[in-house]
C-alpha cells in the first residue's frame, strides 16, 4: 500500500507543478499527499472493519457527547503542538523560535519532504486536529464509555486552563488599577 501513495504523492507533485508553490520552496506537497493518503487509508480500514465485524456506527452523536469531543480535540491539539511538556514529540520535525503565553512554545517545521509535512501538521493545532478529532470518533464508534472518559478529562483541562487565563486577567486589570 505505502508504494501505491508514494506514486500518488508523486503524481501530485508532477501534475501540480510543486516545485513552484512557495516562492521559498519549502512546501512538500508529496508529503502532504501522503500524509493526506495516511489519514484517508486509516478512514476506510476503519469503516471497512467496523462493516466486516457487523457493527454499527452510531446513529448520531448526542450533543454533549460532540461538545466534549470538541473541547478535547481543541485541548489535545493545545497539547500535542503547543505545550512544552510534548516538545520531545516535536523536536525530530520542528524547531524552536519562541514561547507563547503560559507553558505553550512556538515551532516551526523544518527538514525537506515528508519530514517537513510532519513538522507543518505536528506545530499547527489546526491542522493536527483534524487526525485527533478522528481518533475520537474512532474511539466513540467503538468504545463510546472510554471514550466519554477520556474527553471528559481532556475538556476538564480545558475548561481549567480558560478559568487560569481568567484569572490571570483579572490580576492584571487589578494591578493596573490600583
Amino acid at each position: 500500500m505505502s508504494g501505491a501513495m508514494d506514486q500518488a504523492a508523486e503524481t501530485v507533485g508532477r501534475v501540480t507543478g510543486a516545485d513552484e508553490y512557495s516562492e521559498e520552496g519549502e512546501v512538500s506537497l508529496r508529503g502532504l499527499a501522503t500524509l493526506a493518503g495516511v489519514y484517508a487509508t486509516g478512514a476506510g480500514v476503519f469503516a471497512w472493519r467496523m462493516r466486516a465485524s457487523g457493527r454499527q456506527l452510531p446513529e448520531r452523536i448526542p450533543p454533549l457527547d460532540l461538545l466534549l469531543m470538541g473541547v478535547a480535540t481543541y485541548r489535545s491539539s493545545r497539547l500535542l503542538t503547543k505545550d512544552k511538556v510534548t516538545s520531545f514529540l516535536r523536536a525530530p520535525f520542528t524547531r524552536r523560535t519562541g514561547s507563547l503565553h503560559g507553558a505553550e512554545v512556538m515551532d516551526v517545521p523544518r527538514g525537506h519532504g515528508l519530514h517537513r509535512s510532519m513538522g507543518e501538521l505536528l506545530a499547527c493545532p489546526f491542522c493536527v486536529a483534524m487526525w485527533i478529532a478522528g481518533g475520537l470518533t474512532v474511539g466513540y464508534a467503538t468504545a463510546p464509555r472510554a471514550t466519554r472518559l477520556v474527553t471528559s478529562c481532556l475538556s476538564s483541562v480545558a475548561l481549567s486552563d480558560w478559568l487560569q487565563y481568567a484569572w490571570s486577567l483579572t490580576q492584571q486589570k487589578a494591578e493596573g488599577e490600583g
